[in-house]
């Protein structure tokens, strides 16, 4: 298994970007090409002193906060190899970012409840593994309220302070995903229609048409047939709508022969 470069030692006192990783099944941890691409993008970035996670697979009402300190990874995946559930990854807890979450969800009117026994999916510690492997970034992981796209804006809105104070909210999903079609040799052409409508929307920071894809979006019910992998980019673009959102796309290209962009996002 591949073991990328370490990340930056110091972390960030000043503004972070924020970000959203194609995250990849677990057999990504034996790409060497996509494990480097993530540590890659990880050296960039200033090194943060927290990561707030909001991953596709973990949905549930109202918002809730995951452990606070370090529990076992949540193997959410069946029929792979025994090796991948031997899979560890210790990050340390972030009981503090935890309380600035709760008091941040608190001034926006969203409900919140905790699970403190509930650790790490394999969409918030895959990517994490690859970006961070010394595991030496407290990570906190929260869940998506619902599958409604004005209200996982709202939660990112409610979350951008922590922009200012360190913090890396890290949307983790995949921006096509659909399972019949992976491994079939080629891209196909309604996966490329997707990439490149939902590139261009992000670039464009249309908050209107990103809301509102299965209806704009080319191929949409095809790219997405259904659409938890999509859902965090609407969560980190929320956190980015202060004015502050650059975008640019650090990894690009296509996994399972094309059934999955790996496009990834950053805002700022």
């Amino acid at each position: 298994m591949t073991t990328p470069t370490e990340t930056k030692s110091n972390p960030s006192s000043g503004q972070m970007p924020v970000i959203f990783a194609a995250h990849g099944a677990p057999v990504l941890l034996d790409d060497a090409g996509w494990m480097s691409e993530l540590a890659s993008w990880a050296k960039a970035l200033p090194k943060p002193n927290g990561v707030l996670m909001i991953s596709a697979h973990w949905e549930a009402r109202p918002t809730t906060l995951g452990a606070t300190h370090t529990v076992p990874l949540v193997y959410d995946f069946y029929g792979f190899p025994e090796r991948y559930y031997q899979t560890l990854y210790s990050a340390p807890g972030a009981p503090e970012l935890a309380t600035r979450v709760r008091s941040l969800l608190r001034q926006n009117e969203i409900a919140i409840a905790e699970n403190p026994m509930r650790g790490l999916d394999h969409g918030a510690y895959v990517p994490l593994v690859a970006m961070y492997p010394a595991a030496d970034v407290p990570v906190l992981q929260i869940s998506m309220p619902a599958l409604a796209p004005q209200e996982l804006f709202k939660l990112g809105q409610a979350l951008a302070p922590l922009r200012d104070e360190g913090s890396l909210v890290f949307g983790s999903g995949f921006l096509t995903h659909n399972m019949r079609y992976a491994f079939r040799p080629g891209v196909p052409q309604w996966a490329k229609e997707f990439d490149s409508w939902v590139a261009d929307a992000l670039e464009r920071f249309d908050v209107d048409a990103l809301l509102d894809f299965k209806a704009r979006a080319p191929s949409a019910q095809t790219a997405l047939p259904t659409w938890e992998h999509y859902a965090p980019v609407l969560v980190a673009a929320g956190a980015a709508a202060d004015g502050r959102r650059r975008t640019s796309f650090p990894i690009t290209g296509w996994w399972m022969d094309g059934a999955f962009t790996k496009r990834s996002v950053q805002f700022g």
